[in-house]
């Protein structure tokens, strides 16, 4: 039995896949934008980028792919892709982004705590950079283990 699964559990990942007009074009813009490698497979109309993390995204062909529309009407959903990126690191990783082909679509908080910058690739699919949240803050060990000055 490997770490992390169950004795008679089949081992599993995910692959978000993104459907698109031109899986090359589209792989190449996450390739550079997450810093991954693009992974051909027999499939002509599907490639995958996969990040040194683990991070694994596919493209796939749609010979009538149309792109989301954003904004999007207020009673439909629509999945994105959420990168984080260290606070200090937003302004470059939104050129990276702009400058890999990415279009701005709307800032939230900008420069703020929860800083988070909407795109749309090149396919139109929609994306956001937000600031990659920080260690939870757990309150302060009570000395002695007993309840503190006011806790009933």
């Amino acid at each position: 039995m490997t770490a992390g699964t169950r004795e008679g559990m089949v081992d599993k990942t995910s692959v978000l896949v993104l459907d698109c007009a031109e899986p090359l074009e589209l792989a190449e813009f996450y390739a550079g934008l997450l810093d991954a490698e693009i992974h051909p497979w027999d499939d002509p109309d599907y490639l995958e980028v996969v990040g040194s993390n683990g991070v694994r995204l596919a493209m796939h062909r749609d010979h009538g792919y149309a792109p989301p529309s954003w904004p999007r009407p207020d009673d439909s959903q629509q999945a994105h892709l959420r990168i984080l990126v260290n606070r200090g690191d937003m302004d470059e990783a939104e050129r990276e982004a702009v400058g890999l082909g990415a279009r701005p679509v709307e800032a939230r908080n900008n420069s703020g705590p929860r800083d988070e910058r909407t795109y749309s690739d090149p396919a139109g699919h929609s994306f956001t950079l937000a600031v990659a949240p920080g260690p939870a803050r757990r309150p302060a060990p009570v000395p002695g283990g007993g309840a503190r000055s006011g806790d009933v």
